[in-house]
């Protein structure tokens, strides 16, 4: 959600495991670029995730849903805790603010930075920089379905892929113009199973032809979902925005995730272009390590800047990515506990370099 103002709203909620402290590196950063950039952040601090949901059975109130839609973004730490059954905190936290906010785009950068090493053999930061728009409201994860005599050698399970074509255009629409502001390549791909999913890609794919004769700047191609895992390894260079639905985007962006130099990195944004977006790193919430002060804040900090490009502070956004590319030169590693510095001092590089 942009502002007119120089000034904004931020709901921040740190979560779980090693979530606060990354998110706390990120704040430190906003702090200091907005004072660089002159704007002004007022932060609206949230407690929401394991902790809270041992403590009181609660996950997100209705109350809190409707502060979240005031502000003009979200800043997440991470969710998931050992203690709480998996399923609670995604499905009552993640996935209602995803929906409920109607986030229908997943944003994923897949860049790799100077200094980083990538599994990919010669394969450097002018080959991995693309971008996957997933559409993040429909398909598989809607949680449709149904168990036909369950328990019994007769059973049969049911999940539903919903997709409509209102989310369907949207998706791709917001994929072609992010194409057209990209403005590298100009080049969009499409991602999906055309020759077995023959209900949901006819229609994906009918709406992206539908809405590529809009575009005639932007070239379009197509590629099944087991081919664009192949060239994301053989040739990434070919890449530069790729559409796809929610589950494939789901398994390509962490393939991606990985070719960019691993989770410590990855960052993410969940976006209502009209409403509340909401922004974060994509490695979870690292139990193992909290507490220890070696977690990589990188994802976050680059999740930062992502929000920040989100609400209309584009020079400072820009001023965040490029002091963390001039930071992983001087990082031995971006695994936690392997990067040469602690936490903290990953984000007081990040400010010194800005």
């Amino acid at each position: 959600m942009r502002s007119s103002a120089k000034k904004y709203k931020i709901a921040v909620i740190p979560g779980d495991g090693t979530g606060p402290e990354v998110i706390r590196e990120g704040l430190k950063v906003l702090d200091a670029v907005s004072q660089k950039a002159a704007f002004k952040c007022e932060l609206a601090m949230y407690d929401f995730g394991g902790e809270r949901y041992i403590k009181t059975k609660e996950v997100l109130p209705d109350s809190a849903l409707l502060e979240l839609r005031k502000v003009n973004a979200i800043y997440l730490g991470a969710v998931g805790h050992p203690d709480v059954k998996p399923g609670i905190l995604e499905k009552g936290l993640l996935l209602k603010l995803r929906f409920s906010l109607e986030q229908y785009i997943n944003l994923r950068p897949v860049k790799l930075y100077p200094g980083v090493w990538t599994p990919l053999k010669d394969k450097g930061p002018r080959d991995i920089d693309f971008v996957v728009v997933r559409e993040n409201n429909e398909g598989l994860y809607v949680g449709e379905g149904e168990f036909i005599d369950k328990g019994k050698k007769s059973e049969t399970a049911l999940q539903v892929s919903r997709n409509t074509r209102k989310g369907v255009e949207r998706c791709v629409k917001y994929a072609f113009e992010y194409t057209k502001k990209r403005n590298k390549e100009k080049k969009l791909t499409l991602c999906g199973k055309t020759n077995v999913l023959t209900y949901a890609w006819d229609l994906w794919e009918r709406t992206f032809h539908e809405v590529a004769k809009a575009y005639p700047g932007i070239k379009t191609d197509y590629a099944h979902v087991d081919a664009t895992c192949m060239w994301m390894i053989k040739n990434p260079e070919w890449f530069d925005v790729i559409v796809t639905d929610n589950m494939f985007g789901d398994i390509i962006t962490d393939l991606g995730a990985m070719i960019q130099g691993g989770m410590g990195i990855a960052a993410g944004g969940n976006l209502n272009p009209e409403g509340v977006s909401m922004f974060e790193p994509i490695g979870g919430s690292a139990p193992k390590y909290t507490g220890k002060n070696v977690i990589n804040p990188l994802a976050a900090i680059c999740a930062l800047s992502m929000l920040l490009d989100e609400i209309g502070e584009v020079k400072a956004a820009a001023m965040v990515e490029n002091s963390v590319m001039k930071v992983t030169t001087k990082m031995k590693s971006l695994a936690a506990g392997r990067m040469g510095y602690s936490t903290s001092e990953v984000g007081d590089l990040v400010v010194a370099n800005l």
